[in-house]
């Protein structure tokens, strides 16, 4: 189902920005105990933490929204009406939701402009797919936007079927996902 995918995919994104952490953790003082202690500087440790915090930021950034973990000024909040406070948030969810679909279009525009470049230090690197978590980023956080929608709506639509409907359904053998998908 969508809901069990997009757990999967903040999952993923979870996981993906904890290795991205722990890889640029590791990186950086690999970088500077080459350069200050073994006299034989690295070229590619700063690249690759760059590369990485592109990674951490934009794909940790999505999960951040699906986890509520965003930044609110609670005390703000606290002292308003709950008529004001729900504009608040129908502001907060409208100004995510540009920003998103900001990242999405013109993320995407970065990369296609930038595909045909490479990274001196990563010649087999395209830049376009250092930069691809900036558009993913947005469409992972429209996604996961979208998702009560949706939920609610199929939820409403299935209510709308009268029981008879299923119970003939049940009755003729159907199993419950025959039901949703041929009777819904």
């Amino acid at each position: 189902s969508y809901a069990q995918a997009m757990e999967w995919t903040y999952l993923a994104c979870i996981v993906l920005s904890g290795v991205a952490l722990v890889a640029i953790t590791l990186i950086i003082p690999l970088g500077v105990f080459m350069r200050y202690v073994m006299n034989s500087a690295l070229s590619w440790p700063e690249p690759a933490s760059i590369c990485l915090r592109v990674l951490f930021s934009f794909i940790g950034g999505a999960a951040v929204y699906r986890a509520n973990g965003h930044i609110a000024v609670e005390m703000l909040r606290d002292r308003v009406s709950s008529d004001t406070r729900r504009v608040m948030q129908w502001g907060v969810q409208v100004c995510v939701a540009l920003i998103a679909l900001f990242l999405l279009v013109y993320g995407a525009r970065l990369c296609e402009a930038t595909w045909q470049q490479t990274l001196a230090e990563f010649p087999g690197l395209r830049q376009g797919i250092v930069y691809l978590p900036i558009p993913l980023a947005g469409a992972l956080t429209l996604a996961v936007m979208v998702l009560p929608t949706i939920i609610r709506t199929t939820e409403e639509a299935i209510l709308t079927v009268p029981y008879s409907y299923r119970d003939t359904g049940y009755s003729l053998g159907a199993t419950r996902w025959e039901m949703v998908r041929t009777t819904v």
